[in-house]
Order: structure tokens, then sequence, then C-alpha cells
């Protein structure tokens, strides 16, 4: 006899039932996927005509409903290859790399259509390319010219938010230098295949691929995406503006403008570099080995004067500020309360760092008056460090009294005590 367990209670008999007509009911309203007898013939191929429905699947065309057929035509529902690609069903067949611009501007550069996708996205992409150094090289005749499959792949296009995707910051250098780091690729065109090698030592590189800031600059901040050009010397320090404002405000205004300018001198680049820029130090300011001044500058000049002045500034704020961390701090673990003075010492540092970019001004005196704020304020901080360790110091001599004074009075009492029991 079958027990009350064994029979499902009549409320999950009506669960299931509904559950099971809810699935049928799914099954019949969702819509069939689409056929697509290209992936069944071209999963099963080698590369380069290999495509794998999972390679497409991750591609943002696939995404959107788009097909095989909407690049290369031809009808991907018809299982019979010569009814899938026959020129009637309009297959295109294989596209040329100098076709790829304008096969993708079909759709690119069609603002009604690319609306419903991405209204937010442009669609001069192709008219940027054709003012780019890639696009002209092919409108010459340059077959070897990049085009939009060699830095966005081919059938596993993902968006440039996607990490994985060839054109999401953190991997562009990777894919431009696929072309640019090739010495026998570049060797027809005579430029130096050292760019992404310089550029992976410098800070913009440590900032972007390191410490994953997506604002540092990489190759297409400076020279574009899809009219990517190199900038040109007089134009160089108006791509570093675009980031670095107040350094190019201050260099427009000072005495090295009007000769690096009649020297046809790149004004950020020769200090600073361009693609391995180093993480910048007081060491490139004055004289010594690192310093960059001395490659105009001569001993004794007025310019060599100025800068060796402005480094020993710099570095008479970093020790002061240094000395006073230092007393800041030993006070703070001694359980002194220092908070104040350490809350000061940032306006110190800020200081410093004013300093160091009104050093692209090249006046001592306008350098001299941002060290001097931040000298006083250090100092100040370093007095309250001494008189904190002072108070700490008098405290524990107090406490040592106070202990040893204790200490007697238990001996005393412990004396008088056995005196009384004697």
């Amino acid at each position: 006899m079958a027990t009350w367990q064994s029979r499902p209670a009549p409320h999950c008999a009506g669960w299931i039932v509904g559950t099971v007509a809810l699935v049928l009911l799914t099954a019949v309203l969702a819509p069939a996927q689409a056929k697509n007898s290209c992936l069944d013939c071209h999963s099963a191929l080698p590369a380069p005509l290999g495509v794998s429905e999972s390679t497409f699947s991750q591609d943002i065309h696939a995404h959107k409903g788009l097909s095989c057929a909407n690049c290369h035509g031809g009808d991907p529902g018809k299982d019979d290859a010569d009814q899938a690609m026959s020129r009637k069903a309009g297959w295109k067949g294989k596209i040329e790399r100098v076709q790829v611009p304008q096969l993708c501007a079909g759709c690119h550069s069609n603002p009604a259509y690319m609306r419903q996708f991405n209204p937010t996205l442009r669609t001069d992409q192709l008219d940027q390319y054709h003012t780019s150094v890639h696009g002209k090289r092919l409108a010459a005749g340059d077959a070897r010219a990049a085009v939009c499959t060699d830095c966005h792949s081919v059938h596993d296009i993902r968006p440039s938010s996607d990490p994985r995707s060839s054109v999401n910051p953190v991997n562009v250098a990777h894919t431009c230098a696929r072309c640019h780091a090739d010495a026998g690729y570049m060797k027809a065109y005579k430029i130096p295949v050292n760019q992404f090698s310089a550029y992976r030592t410098s800070v913009h590189y440590d900032a972007l691929a390191l410490r994953g800031d997506l604002s540092a600059p990489t190759c297409t901040t400076c020279h574009g995406n899809h009219g990517a050009a190199p900038p040109g010397v007089a134009s160089v320090a108006n791509v570093c503006s675009t980031c670095h404002v107040f350094q190019a405000q201050l260099f427009e205004s000072s005495p090295h403008k009007a000769p690096f300018s009649a020297a046809g001198l790149p004004a950020c680049v020769s200090c600073h570099g361009n693609h391995g820029i180093l993480h910048p130090t007081d060491e490139l300011i004055g004289t010594g080995d690192k310093a960059v001044c001395t490659q105009c500058h001569t001993s004794g000049d007025p310019g060599w004067v100025a800068a060796e002045q402005m480094k020993q500034n710099l570095g008479q704020l970093t020790t002061t500020i240094a000395r006073a961390d230092q007393i800041l701090g030993r006070a703070e673990r001694s359980g002194m309360e220092v908070t104040q003075a350490k809350l000061d010492l940032a306006q110190a540092r800020d200081a410093l760092t004013k300093a160091r970019v009104t050093i692209h001004g090249f006046r001592a005196a306008a350098v001299e008056s941002d060290i001097r704020a931040g000298r006083d304020t250090a100092a100040r901080d370093y007095q309250t460090g001494e008189k904190a360790m002072s108070e700490r110091n008098y405290r524990r001599i107090g406490l040592g009294i106070s202990l040893l004074a204790i200490a007697l009075m238990v001996i005393a009492i412990r004396l008088y005590i056995n005196q009384i029991e004697s």
C-alpha cells in the first residue's frame, strides 16, 4: 500500500503540468534558428577558410542578427553548394583586400542603417580612412596597406569595449605592432620598426597595460585610428597638449618657444622622446648624465645656470618633505596626534608637483615661487613633528618618574609591614 509520501500533492502535480506546458509552448512559439549552410561547410575547413560556429558566434555582427550573406552574398539557407553560392543569389565569393574598406562602408557609412544598431557610432570612418597613410597607399595600388580587417579581425569582430577585442585600448599597440614591428613586412616602407618595443618601456604603457588606466595614450591616441597618420613636427605639441594642457600652455609662453620653432625642433619630443617616453624625474633637468638641458646649453650660459638652480630647488623641497614625513611618521607611530600636520604636508607635495609642471615655462623665478610655498609648509610640519616627539619624550620621562616613585612607595610599604610583623 503506497504511503502519502509516494503520491505527489495536488499542487505539486499542477506545478509539474504547468512547467511541462510552458516548455512545450516556448518550443512551439520560439522562432527557429536561421539555417547557415556556410558554417556547416566552413567549420570543417582548415584556415584561412575555416570559420567555426563558436568563432562567428562571438562576432558583433552575429549578435546583431547578421550572417555570412550580408558580406559575402549567397543563400545560406540552401544545402546545395551550387545554389548557396550562385551568382543569382548574390554570391560575391572571395573579397579582395582592396575591396574591404568599401564593403564595410556599405553599412558603416549609412547613418540611417547604423542608427538602428548604435546611434552613437560614427559613420565617417571611410572618409577618415581615405585621409590616412593606409588609405592613401591603398588608393595608390599598395595592396599590403592596412585595411579594416587587419585591425578589427574578420569573423570574430568584437566591440572595442570587449577586453578581447583587437582594438580595445589595452590591445591596440599589439595590433599595430603586428605590422609595424615586423621588419620584413615594413622593409619596403623604410620606416623604423622599434616603435612598439620603445612604447613598452614608456610611462604610458605602464599606466595602460600594467595599471589598467584606459585614459593613458596608446597608438591611436596620438596617430588617430581610421585616419591614422604620423603627427608633423609642428603639431606634436598640439597632440601632447590634449592631455598635458598646463605644460603646453607654459611652453607656449616660455623663452624656448621661439628658438625651437626657428630650428624646426618638435617641442615635447625634443626633451621627452616620442614612443619611449620614460617616467619624468628631476634628473632630466639641470646637469648630470640624464639631464636633457645639456643637449643645448653649455656650462655657464644663462640657461645652464637657470636649469641648475631649478634642479637644486626641487631637490631641497624633496628633501624637506621627506624629513617632515619621516618625523611625523615616527610621532604618529608613537601615539602622538599629528593628523593635521600630515594633511598639511600633502599641500607641500602639491607644491612640488606644481613646480615640476612650472618647469615647462623655463623661468627659475616662477619655479622658486612654487618651491618656497611648499618648503615653508614642509618646514612647519617638521617643527610640528619635532614638538610632538619632544612631547612624547616628556611624557615618557614623566611616566618613568611616576613608575619609579610608585616602585619606591611599594618597597617602603613592604619594609614597613616587615618591621611591624617583626
